[in-house]
């Protein structure tokens, strides 16, 4: 290794206490996962039946686990750099920013390539079984894993060197990767049963952006055309085309960003709103629902100083971007209700209610590591945690402030999709109760997501591993129970799958809108007390912890 950021972020990596949990769970849970599908009897299906269910498990587990860890460290490389004053060292260093970028590429990918590579030995016990071919089905899957581990750390990288703060990176690119995965899907479902010619190739294409219907037509469900996510063969190989030019793309634009006026962030000194005249401040205020240019007043007497500060100091916390976000989401749901309602779709409200209740859960999953999990790590880890301790504040107050910043802005984005079941239920009444329950399930989901992140975040240091820890824990309780809902009847029994699931608050919330393949399970309302519960405990350990750091040395 003669580049010496390759070298450092390698070895850097081999050394910290997670890189074995990194090599070791990933290997534990694809083998349990080629477990759970493996034929109990000993025997194999000539037609490669059985194979095949093996593949569908481990394809869709691997595909969780590049979404959801790839981006993490990738993402906050960069900004470390920045807020350890290193970055100006290695911008005004003798390296071109070509060697800086191919070091902290390769170094990242080094990391982000171990669970891939420790998944080979369940990939091959998986063409064992006889059935699967090697290019057409594991060369294929493989394919499109590798392109989207290539094409989530160039873009993680790409975020990072704009960031100012890990936490903003985070949610930065979760949230495009969020968009990338799921919203590409978005205008090719508006435009399927339609012949709209040139306009509907693009939609096509755009589509091909997700690895979701490349991954289902190697795992052979190519035939779900109802939901138009497959309706023609080759999306492996558009997908691999067109992560390879977008990596390229976010690539070349970071490496003309790594030089040193790089940190140089000129920007406009900008006009007070209350400096200006009468009449352009009344106009402002017509124009704007909320002025970013107008002057924060003072804080209250009875107002928590913390929530007011992570609500100011956080770009994601101001009220503008709070609002852009809220109407977004209330837009995206009216239009789904709207158009099912409508009969553009050939979906029924059921249907579409399935997808919001996905999308809530995927944007939970997605939004409240990134928030919650730096509740504390990030002010440990550059050094606020102890600016803190010096206020009159006591710990309590300080932990209530933070968390009440989270759980305010996850409500509100829950909130703004109540306008989609509320016309839901005046299109169909009969569908309140269901409504009724799957919003208590997502409102008790919210709760135990923030508590369960905040507990983790006090006892890391550092924000990263923070964030991978809340993620691993929140997809055990959200994606593991559907992943052995997959083997359902064979191998597991309805007993089984039940009391798996009932844990499991998107299991939950399917069971509640009375979906197909969760209408015989009884998780309700148990669910609701295991989620309680959970948080109720989350919030003690937290507590505990909060007491333990707090407390003077």
């Amino acid at each position: 290794m003669t580049n010496p950021i390759l070298q450092r972020e390698v070895l850097g990596f081999l050394r910290s206490w997670w890189a074995p949990a990194i090599q070791l769970v990933p290997a534990v849970t694809f083998s349990v996962l080629v477990l759970i599908r493996w034929p109990t009897d000993g025997q194999v299906s000539v037609a490669g039946t059985q194979a095949h269910q093996v593949l569908e498990l481990f394809g869709y587990g691997a595909l969780a686990l590049v979404l959801l860890l790839v981006p993490i460290f990738p993402a906050t490389t960069l900004v470390r750099e920045r807020r350890q004053g290193t970055l100006a060292l290695l911008l005004n260093s003798p390296m071109s920013g070509w060697s800086i970028y191919a070091g902290k590429l390769a170094g990242n990918l080094t990391c982000v390539f171990l669970p891939l590579i420790m998944s080979l030995p369940a990939a091959a016990a998986c063409y064992a079984m006889t059935g699967l071919g090697a290019s057409q089905h594991l060369g294929r899957l493989y394919l499109v894993l590798f392109m989207a581990t290539i094409q989530y750390t160039v873009l993680a990288l790409y975020v990072s060197s704009f960031a100012s703060t890990t936490d903003s990176a985070l949610r930065t690119t979760f949230g495009i990767i969020l968009l990338i995965a799921v919203g590409s899907l978005g205008p090719y479902q508006l435009l399927q049963g339609q012949s709209l010619g040139w306009l509907g190739e693009i939609g096509l294409w755009l589509q091909s952006l997700s690895p979701l219907p490349a991954m289902m037509e190697i795992l052979g469900h190519g035939d779900v055309t109802a939901q138009g996510l497959v309706t023609r063969s080759g999306s492996p190989l558009r997908f691999a085309l067109l992560a390879a030019a977008t990596a390229t793309f976010c690539a070349i634009h970071t490496i003309v960003r790594l030089k040193p006026t790089m940190l140089d962030r000129p920007r406009p000194q900008g006009v007070i709103t209350q400096d200006r005249s009468h009449l352009q401040q009344w106009l402002r205020r017509f124009v704007f629902l909320v002025d970013p240019h107008r002057r924060s007043g003072a804080i209250g007497d009875w107002t928590n100083p913390v929530l007011v500060k992570e609500f100011r100091s956080r770009r994601f916390g101001r009220s503008q971007w709070m609002f852009r976000l809220i109407a977004l989401s209330a837009l995206i749901s009216l239009l789904l209700t709207y158009m099912a309602t409508t009969g553009t779709f050939v979906w029924g409200p059921e249907t579409i209610g399935v997808i919001m209740v996905v999308l809530q859960i995927a944007l939970v999953l997605i939004l409240t590591p990134s928030l919650a999990a730096s509740l504390i790590s990030s002010e440990r880890e550059s050094g606020g945690w102890t600016l803190l301790m010096m206020t009159p504040l006591t710990g309590t107050r300080i932990i209530i402030g933070k968390l009440l910043s989270v759980a305010a802005t996850v409500a509100m984005v829950l909130m703004a999709t109540l306008p989609g079941y509320i016309v839901m239920m005046v299109i169909q009444p009969v569908l309140k109760q269901q409504v009724l329950y799957v919003l208590l399930s997502l409102v008790l989901t919210a709760l135990f997501a923030v508590t369960l992140s905040a507990a983790v975040s006090s006892f890391f240091q550092r924000t990263a591993p923070a964030t991978i820890t809340c993620y691993a824990l929140l997809a055990l309780f959200l994606i593991t129970p559907m992943l052995i809902w997959l083997g359902r009847d064979a191998p597991f029994g309805k007993s089984v799958v039940e009391s798996i699931l009932i844990a499991s608050p998107l299991a939950a919330a399917l069971q509640a809108m009375q979906i197909s393949g969760f209408t015989h399970y009884e998780l309700l309302p148990v669910n609701w007390w295991i989620m309680g519960g959970a948080s109720l405990l989350c919030t003690g350990i937290l507590g505990l912890q909060t007491w333990r750091i707090t407390r003077p040395l």
